[in-house]
């Protein structure tokens, strides 16, 4: 079918307005880039940076040197990945029963899970209540809080529903148990909403760090957000001093130190993101579905 003069210039326009829109969506990250790999007279230059004219390491090396950050990544690489795999499974336990039609009073469990979604205790009540468990500068303090959240709940249990009860009947004809049902035939078939779940949980395990900052106190059990805010928003002079001995200081500036030290940090999920993409949207669109 032939386009008309109008949907060609509305076709035009649209394509202009989105690479617009995607231009200044992707300059803040091509300027922290072009930045952290700058000397210090180049990042201190005015104008526009979209690629780095003299190319320096040092920035980098600087952050990578400090074995504060060092220790501080690893934990956050524990605790997205820990973090991350005890929420799909313990989301999967909890949804799986609550999708069943033959759960006696799955009603009231749906809407006390609804419930806890309402409302919130605050900060002090979730304070005394991780003290009285131990938790205090302890890693799991990272996964046990956000272990399971009543929206991921809701979306992975409308998906189960979507899940033809015919394959469930089957296996326990064979001999299957409930476990054996959710484990062999459920999750296997709910990659899109668990690839979707998963990519929600992992980005707020790593960006967080307001949790590190209130139950932590040793530095060895730091995350890198809490480094990051200290150099970034505090610009701290210590953490930089540390990375290396006797820098060259026309290599490096505060400046791409905070620069480098954001690529370092947001570099992981962005490597993630495209493995999860292809889910995203399946996974929304039939979790959301009301069941």
């Amino acid at each position: 079918m032939k386009r008309s003069r109008g949907e060609h210039v509305f076709g035009l326009i649209n394509a202009v307005l989105l690479t617009a829109f995607a231009a200044m969506a992707l300059y803040p990250f091509v300027y922290v880039v072009s930045i952290s790999l700058s000397t210090a007279s180049e990042a201190a230059r005015e104008g526009l940076h979209l690629y780095p004219k003299e190319v320096t390491w040092t920035a980098y090396k600087m952050v990578l040197g400090n074995p504060e950050i060092v220790v501080g990544y690893l934990n956050t690489i524990y605790r997205t990945v820990l973090g991350t795999v005890l929420t799909l499974l313990m989301t999967c336990m909890c949804a799986y029963p609550l999708s069943r039609k033959y759960m006696p009073h799955r009603r009231f469990y749906t809407f006390m899970v609804i419930f806890t979604m309402l409302f919130n205790g605050g900060i002090v009540p979730v304070y005394l209540v991780v003290k009285s468990l131990g938790l205090i500068d302890n890693r799991l303090v990272y996964v046990l809080p956000m272990m399971l959240t009543g929206f991921n709940v809701i979306v992975v249990k409308n998906f189960f529903q979507q899940v033809p009860e015919s394959l469930a009947e089957a296996a326990r004809i064979d001999g299957a148990n409930e476990f054996g049902i959710l484990f062999r035939i459920y999750i296997p078939l709910s990659k899109p909403v668990l690839a979707t779940v998963g990519l929600w949980t992992a980005i707020l395990h790593w960006n967080m760090w307001l949790d590190a900052m209130i139950y932590i106190t040793s530095n060895s059990k730091q995350v890198m957000q809490t480094f990051l805010q200290r150099i970034v928003i505090e610009s701290s002079v210590e953490l930089i001093e540390k990375g290396i001995v006797n820098p060259d200081v026309t290599q490096f500036t505060p400046e791409t130190i905070k620069a480098a030290t954001i690529v370092i940090t947001i570099l992981p999920m962005l490597v993630l993101y495209p493995f999860a993409q292809k889910y995203f949207v399946k996974g929304i669109t039939l979790g959301g579905v009301k069941g």
